[in-house]
């Protein structure tokens, strides 16, 4: 069990920094796709990015860089209540249909280390993350909403348990 919690924070951070590298429109533009349906023309489901990107640059090589908003730290947050995931304000890798390489400022924590996702790749419905040597597939079921930072994919929970103690 606790392999399948390890691979689904690395399919997810994987996912999140697709996201944020297929991304090529600016806020400034409403003409410009946003980074989360860039991510969906590439294969990828908007969940894998978390809310918040300020803006992106899709280059014609498939390069990218996507940039999220907040402080310097970035966006971090618990997955299945064992590993913590972050991404950098700036995320950067090589975006392709259905594969994201050299995957920049996406990271998950695993006991005491952080290990970098370098690569997300689809297969049918299935998302599959590569940290390392080690690599973990997910269902895209999982992506199909976009976790915000501090509370990730249980922000109503968390909102609801804030509106109960500030009461």
């Amino acid at each position: 069990m606790a392999k399948n919690h390890h691979l689904f924070l690395l399919l997810l951070l994987a996912f999140l920094a697709a996201a944020a590298g297929a991304a090529t429109a600016s806020s400034s533009n409403s003409t410009t796709p946003t980074a989360y349906e860039m991510l969906e023309r590439y294969g990828f489901p908007r969940g894998i990015l978390p809310e918040g990107v300020q803006r992106y640059e899709l280059r014609p090589d498939g390069s990218f860089e996507a940039f999220l908003s907040g402080g310097a730290g970035g966006c971090e947050f618990r997955v299945a209540d064992r590993y913590v995931l972050r991404y950098d304000r700036r995320i950067a890798g090589t975006a392709r249909a259905g594969s994201i390489r050299a995957l920049e400022g996406v990271s998950v924590k695993v006991l005491f280390v952080w290990l970098t996702i370098t690569e997300v790749d689809r297969a049918g419905d299935q998302l599959s993350f590569l940290v390392g040597p080690l690599s973990a597939s997910f269902p895209l079921d999982n992506f199909a909403e976009s976790p915000r930072c501090r509370c990730g994919f249980h922000c109503a929970t968390a909102d609801a348990a804030g509106a109960v103690a500030a009461s």
